[in-house]
């Protein structure tokens, strides 16, 4: 029997004892001992969001978080922009427009950063746009924006900047009050470690001020609603009771690491898996990776649909493929959240076995040996 491992950016593998928690029994919703349990969620949802502002939990995927901060932070005739580098960037511009929202769209060359220099020139050119919508990891190609720079550029305009950090929340820095991030939205499949349906959604004082104005239609993604079952630690709708549990247990195992040891770790495990990338001679996609995921080019004359379907039936390796025009053109190994050294070093020597069967010489234990290479620089591993 073959063991099977997620090595995909999202959903990514769940610890054994969330696993656990999640099977205990169940509460009722609406009692002190699950409010008890909301309550902790809360606290600490906030220093893994590095802010002192609320961050909302809602039953939904990371898309309904990403909604919500549309519907409830703009009106009726408001302009954003909305930097679209990827499937993910390009989701906002979606959401909005499906919303009636003018949407000014800065288009970043896939595998490409966004510049924010960019950012800011076209904010000084656009003064009436009310938000600005980006992504602190675009999954679709791997790249890392820094949201850092991005904030000083779109302070001076007063919009509000919001960020899906999905994926890269917990892999990537994001310092959200310190960086003048107002709106952070996350999803539970990623880097926290859990089943998806539970989406994120922190807001700053200038965004709480844009949902008390927002005239837009909303209901089950009312944050105003949120906002106040808030207040008492509790939800305005039924929530996902075991998944909270379970969120309970991970940022438990998140906290007890420290952030910053959680930032470590997904540092190395890039940057080991990215040395076993060149030591086959494969290159890399991205320009500035994230440290939630590789993404790979494929090797000209090798069917790269066929290299992720391989690896997942043969292999047990589930790695995820290329969107939109990359479909079979790169594939995308995830190192988020429960994942260790020596899920990198097999994943590496299955795309080695996968490749040698499909007509490119990539070697063997070349991956393994660049990986670890790294790895063996940092004794015990983190």
């Amino acid at each position: 029997m073959k063991k099977n491992r997620l090595m995909s950016p999202g959903p990514t593998p769940v610890p054994e004892n969330v696993l656990l928690r999640m099977a205990e029994t169940l509460v009722h919703h609406r009692t002190p001992a699950f409010r008890s349990v909301l309550g902790r969620v809360h606290a600490k949802l906030r220093e893994l969001f590095s802010t002192s502002e609320p961050v909302l939990v809602l039953a939904s995927s990371g898309t309904g978080a990403m909604e919500a901060s549309v519907v409830n932070l703009l009106s009726r005739g408001d302009r954003v922009l909305v930097v679209n580098g990827g499937k993910f960037g390009g989701r906002f511009s979606d959401i909005s427009a499906g919303y009636g929202i003018d949407v000014h769209e800065y288009k970043v060359e896939w595998g490409h950063p966004a510049d924010p220099g960019e950012i800011r020139r076209i904010l000084g050119e656009n003064e009436d746009i009310k938000a600005v919508f980006t992504t602190l990891c675009e999954t679709s190609t791997g790249v890392a924006n820094d949201i850092r720079a991005i904030g000083e550029a779109v302070k001076p305009s007063g919009a509000a900047l919001v960020v899906d950090a999905i994926s890269g929340l917990s892999a990537d820095e994001l310092c959200t009050d310190e960086w003048g991030v107002d709106v952070v939205v996350c999803g539970s499949q990623k880097g926290l470690m859990l089943p998806p349906g539970l989406g994120f959604v922190s807001l700053s004082p200038k965004a709480r001020d844009m949902v008390k104005r927002s005239d837009l239609p909303k209901y089950y993604f009312d944050l105003g609603k949120a906002l106040n079952a808030y207040e008492r630690d509790d939800t305005p709708w039924t929530p996902a009771i075991s998944l909270v549990a379970g969120l309970d247990s991970v940022l438990d195992n998140m906290l007890s690491e420290g952030m910053e040891a959680v930032l470590r770790r997904h540092a190395l495990l890039a940057s080991s898996a990215r040395a076993g990338i060149r030591s086959m001679g494969l290159e890399l996609f991205s320009r500035r990776p994230s440290n939630a995921l590789t993404a790979v080019k494929v090797p000209p004359g090798i069917d790269g649909e066929r290299l992720v379907r391989e690896l997942r039936e043969e292999e047990g390796i589930t790695v995820a493929g290329g969107q939109a025009h990359l479909k079979g053109k790169i594939f995308r190994l995830g190192h988020l959240g429960y994942t260790d050294e020596y899920d990198i070093v097999s994943a590496l020597s299955a795309v080695e076995r996968v490749l040698n069967r499909i007509g490119y010489d990539a070697g063997y234990g070349k991956g393994a040996a660049g990986a670890l290479e790294v790895l063996g620089q940092t004794p015990g591993g983190y």
